[in-house]
């Protein structure tokens, strides 16, 4: 099985950040700075401190593949460095709407 890209991981990300799938904050017990959603079945522990998104620090989609940031930046990114100045924005602000 393949590993996760930045570029699928990315695509999920910005779904969220149009609206077209639900980004749902989960409460699981993370490191500090670091928060878990849940966009439509992917699992996604994201780099949020300071109400700012840094970067996405793991992913796990659906059909069990997963993707970390020590693998995606060996290619030189990040799915979050792939963002748009609006969608990096919309996705803050629902981070900070779901405590």
């Amino acid at each position: 099985m393949s590993p996760l890209s930045a570029r699928e991981t990315y695509q999920c990300l910005r779904d969220a950040a149009m609206g077209t799938h639900t980004l749902q904050r989960l409460d699981l017990r993370c490191p500090p700075g670091h928060v878990v959603v849940d966009i439509e079945g992917w699992q996604l522990t994201l780099d949020f401190s300071g109400e700012q998104l840094h970067h996405c620090q793991h992913c796990r989609c659906p059909d069990g593949r997963q993707g970390s940031l020590d693998t995606w930046q060996r290619y030189g990114t990040d799915p979050v460095s792939l963002l748009s100045t609006w969608e990096l924005a919309q996705l803050e602000k629902l981070l900070r709407q779901h405590p």
